[in-house]
Formats: C-alpha cells, structure tokens, sequence
C-alpha cells in the first residue's frame, strides 16, 4: 500500500502570501466577479511581460484559442496548418471556428512542428498557422515567420506551455497576431483555471473582448448580432495571477534547474531515456520533465505504473490528432500518420516537475527508474 503523504506528485503550484493577500481585498472590497483592478492589472501585465500591447483574460486556455480561431472569421474550407503532437483543444477550436485542421508531425528534440512539413502543406486554402510552444520549449519562429509573411496568413501561438520562454531573446506570445496562454495549476503561473489572448491588432483585440462577453454590444444592452459566450475570467482569479508574475522568475529558475539535476543525474546512471534539450537560440522554461525511452522492451505505459507502484506519478505525453477516436469519426485525417508523433504518444511521459520539487526527491525518482531498467534486462 502507498504511503499517500510520500507520494510524489506529478506537479504542485507554488502559491505565495501576497496570493492570499490580494484575494482578501476582493473579498473586503467585494470585487469578487469578472470585473475589478486586479482583472485590469493582471491583462496589462502579463501582456507587458510578454512583448504585447494587449491581453484579454478568459476562462481557460481552451476558450482562448476558442475565442482566437473565432476572431479570424474563417469559412467552410479555409485551412489551418497545426502539429499533431498537441492537446485536443488546439484542433477544435479551429473545427468550432468553421476551419478544417491540417497536420504535421514534430521533431524529434524540441517536439515541435516540423517546418518543412508545414510549407509542404500550404495552398491556397490555408488561412493561418497554429504553433505550439512544446513542452516550455519555443517553436523556430524566424523561418515561420518569413513563411506566414510571404503567403499572407494568420500566425497564432498556442503558448499555453512555455510561460516565459524566449526565442532570439524574445518572449513567445509576441510572434503571432495571436498568442493563447493556459494558467491552469500546472503551468508555470496559475489562476487555478484560467487563460489569456494576446495581440498587437487592435480590430483582433476588440472581437475578441466582445466575443468572451457573450458579444454584448455596446450601444443597446442584451441585443445581439453574433453568438459569443460567457468566458470571463474573476477578478479573484486574477489577483492569484498578480502574485504569480510577480514570481515567475522564481518559477522558471526551478525549472530549469530541476531540468539540468535529472539531466545530470539519468546520464550519470545511463538510463535509457531520451532527455529535455534546448536550441541554443532559445531559452527553455522547461514546462515538464519529458523523456522517451530508448529501450522499446518497456512502453510508457507499463512505465508508469511501475513508477505509480513506487509512489511515483506521472503522465503519458499527448496521443497525436490523428489518433483521436472522436476525431477520426468526424472522418479527419484519414490514414494519415506522424512516425515522430506515434513515438511520443507510445513511448514518452513526464516525471514529476512541480514547483515543490527537490533533489531529495529527484534522486529517489531516478533511483526508482534505474531499479526498472535493471529489472527488465533480467
């Protein structure tokens, strides 16, 4: 029987006291719902951190790339070029937006999309490109960009994973006409739930901030001329988020530093683990500790429940869109496959990566991968 007080989990949040601190004055104040200072204040912020001249905050990072598909009025046909190795709300939102989803696989290191793949996949359909920041790691925006620019599509960036992570020195969330964030608790700054839509188009921004009030029009109240939806964030969600800006650097440094001490720790014992790289281009906030095992005796899946029968948990890594069951009902993506994808999905999974996490714990955690692998040569 696992000892539940000695379990590592697979991520904690580090909440501070100024959290408590600005949730008591909504409370005291009664600014409580989705109006208030701390709403204002975390929009211009985290705007500002990022390199954009606007936030709109909304529910979850699914209702951010919801409300950003929406904003680009796409029609029956138009295409938007996204990776197969990414959450399912990157595909829906552009499927609910009235766009059809097309794949590419990702690479190998950084797991993110395959740009020669992606230009291969252009015509005269295609209206945007969707990139997602894997795994805290940024995208190559450089070639993308000149890619976007020459055909005179929508770039957006799914940033949901890589809260701080820069590229050329530069903030992902400040490449795209749009950028989505996700602050759910295991992201590197949390609301609890909670997401953001980042621009520098203004036309964009406004759609959008009507679209997550469920298109209320400013001239004559409950008329309404297009369908929105009630994504609001709170003013107490956002004080939370207040206090976890004024953290980040903290954040990302314990990430970072968690990332090198396994990386030290499974090379030193020679596990059979594909590791967390980093081009040298880019500075990784390392979101979670991926790895994918080398040794194809053992799959992700017997792997964490060996980790789980030690008290250790874990997650498996995204099963590609082209392998979704409620997908291929719809009939998408046909006999189509992504071999990098595929490998992710069957033999990859994250170690425990929370904000809590000590070396204490990372060396009973590879200590415990390194009994595994002993076991199953035998």
């Amino acid at each position: 029987m696992i000892d539940l007080k000695k379990k590592i989990n697979v991520c904690e949040p580090l909440i501070t006291k100024n959290a408590k601190k600005y949730i008591n004055d909504c409370i005291d104040t009664e600014w409580i719902s989705s109006a208030g200072k701390y709403l204002e204040d975390f929009e211009k912020k985290w705007a500002k951190y990022c390199g954009a001249d606007e936030g709109i905050a909304v529910t979850n990072g699914t209702s951010a790339l919801q409300v950003a598909f929406k904003s680009l009025n796409l029609q029956p046909g138009d295409e938007v070029i996204m990776p197969s190795f990414t959450i399912i709300s990157c595909a829906t939102a552009i499927i609910e937006a009235g766009g059809k989803p097309v794949l590419v696989d990702c690479y190998p290191d950084t797991w993110c999309l395959n740009i020669e793949q992606m230009k291969e996949k252009i015509n005269n359909k295609t209206k945007a490109i969707l990139v997602v920041h894997m795994f805290g790691h940024p995208a190559e925006m450089d070639p993308i960009i000149k890619v976007v620019k020459r055909h005179k599509l929508y770039l957006i960036e799914d940033a949901a994973e890589a809260h701080g992570a820069t590229y050329n020195n530069k903030r992902v969330g400040s490449f795209g006409d749009l950028a989505c964030f996700s602050f759910y608790a295991n992201k590197l700054i949390t609301t609890g739930e909670g997401g953001m839509v980042l621009s520098n188009n203004k036309k964009l921004t406004k759609k959008i901030r009507s679209l997550r009030n469920l298109s209320f029009r400013s001239d004559r109240r409950f008329y309404h001329t297009e369908i929105g939806y009630n994504y609001r964030l709170t003013n107490m969600q956002a004080a939370i988020g207040i206090s976890q800006i004024e953290n980040l650097k903290n954040h990302i440094n314990i990430k970072r530093k968690n990332t090198f001490l396994y990386n030290k720790i499974i090379k030193k014992m020679d596990l059979p683990l594909r590791l967390p790289s980093e081009n040298e281009n880019s500075k990784s906030v390392f979101w979670m500790y991926g790895v994918v095992l080398k040794n194809k005796k053992l799959n992700a899946k017997i792997l964490a429940q060996k980790l789980a029968n030690r008290g250790i948990e874990t997650r498996p890594l995204f099963l590609g869109m082209h392998q979704q069951p409620v997908l291929k009902k719809m009939k998408l993506f046909n006999n189509e496959k992504f071999p990098v994808t595929e490998e992710l999905s069957r033999f990859g999974l994250y170690l425990p990566s929370g904000l809590k996490l000590n070396k204490k714990k990372i060396d009973f955690i590879c200590n415990a991968l390194k009994d595994i692998f002993h076991e199953s040569r035998k």
